[in-house]
């Protein structure tokens, strides 16, 4: 039934919002004296303000908790701090590659029998060296990273490798860029959700259920697809 099976990477392979939020704790510790609830909720609608310029990923973060950093301050933060900041992030880029439950086995298996393609949004560079570092890439014909996944993005990556959309799958974490946009495109969706999820990626239109899967773990996944085909 389908001739593309499509992975998210973060949180949906491995784990990534955690190390999102391990360092944001940090950060709050740095700037204790404004409290946590304004230091989130500044660095949150910064994040999301900054999206259009520096798209998602950990730099787009750095950059966004050091304008967090100069607005609660008034601009009277100090070298020292801001060369903290930039530790928090070199800390999360070099931080392990973590496999969620299950996934290994799991692409391992399907890759025998399907055309397995990852599609991912952030830094190129930071992405490339997860999926390196995952010990996953072998697995995957195809890697799409890109800045954005909308209805759109979809659309053009099927068409450029003339894919049907009735025959192709994409399994994610997030509803708003995994879910949503396929459905949109009238592709196969598998919902399986994170721990934790950034807010922003919570906010999406709704699709109606029947158009989709969830699923409480990856394991789950190879018995869904034989029963869909």
């Amino acid at each position: 039934m389908f001739d593309v099976i499509a992975f998210d990477a973060d949180d949906t392979l491995w784990h990534n919002e955690s190390i999102f939020t391990m360092t944001q704790v940090k950060f709050r510790e740095m700037l204790s004296s404004h409290g946590p609830e304004v230091v989130d909720q500044t660095l949150s609608s910064t994040q999301i303000k900054n999206l259009r310029h520096f798209g998602y990923g950990i730099k787009g973060f750095i950059l966004s908790m050091i304008e967090t950093s100069i607005e609660l301050t008034d601009g009277d933060i100090s070298g020292s701090e801001i060369q903290q900041v930039l530790d928090f992030g070199r800390e999360m880029l070099v931080a392990p590659i973590e496999l969620l439950p299950h996934v290994r086995e799991v692409v391992e298996e399907l890759s025998q029998s399907y055309s397995l393609w990852l599609i991912t949004k952030g830094d190129l560079i930071d992405q490339e060296t997860k999926i390196a570092r995952s010990g996953l890439a072998d697995n995957f014909s195809n890697v799409e990273i890109v800045s954005n996944k909308t209805a759109g993005t979809y659309a053009k990556i099927l068409t450029q490798h003339k894919v049907d959309p009735l025959r192709f799958m994409m399994i994610g974490n997030s509803m708003r860029s995994d879910i949503v946009p396929v459905v949109q495109i009238g592709g196969h969706a598998v919902h399986i959700p994170y721990t934790t999820t950034w807010e922003h990626e919570q906010d999406h239109p709704h699709v109606d259920s029947d158009h989709y899967s969830d699923l409480d773990h990856i394991g789950l996944l190879p018995k869904l697809i034989r029963e869909k085909g």
